[in-house]
């Protein structure tokens, strides 16, 4: 069975950090560029971040630049997002995809989580 799994949500304070990670299982992420999308209730889904298959490129949304790293580690076949200064419009369910290579639409994935939530709040 192919399938991603993301873990790592929770609720945090306005400034606090969370690391999220999507493990892959059925398959290796070797070959595959990871995207990281999210979803707010009412909102379109929106991509946050990328990392190609060798971690060489990445990309972020400007909302979250500055405040978000994505990275892998391929021998543990897992992507990560380290979300630091976490802020409460950074509310959302967050999703990770796999793709052949970055691409700004979902359409462009293949693969997908199930998600995770994510709650910044006091």
């Amino acid at each position: 069975q192919v399938q991603l799994v993301e873990s790592g949500g929770g609720l945090v304070q306005p400034g606090g950090s969370l690391r999220l990670s999507c493990a892959a299982s059925g398959f290796t992420l070797d070959y595959y560029a990871i995207g990281w999308f999210r979803q707010a209730p009412g909102k379109e889904r929106e991509r946050v971040s990328c990392i190609s298959s060798s971690g060489g490129t990445t990309y972020y949304a400007d909302s979250v630049k500055g405040r978000f790293t994505i990275s892998r580690d391929n021998a543990k076949n897992t992507v990560y997002l380290q979300m630091n200064s976490l802020k409460p419009e950074d509310t959302a369910v967050y999703y990770c995809a796999a793709t052949p290579s970055c691409g700004r639409r979902i359409g462009d994935y293949n693969y997908w989580g199930q998600g995770t939530q994510v709650t910044v709040s006091s």
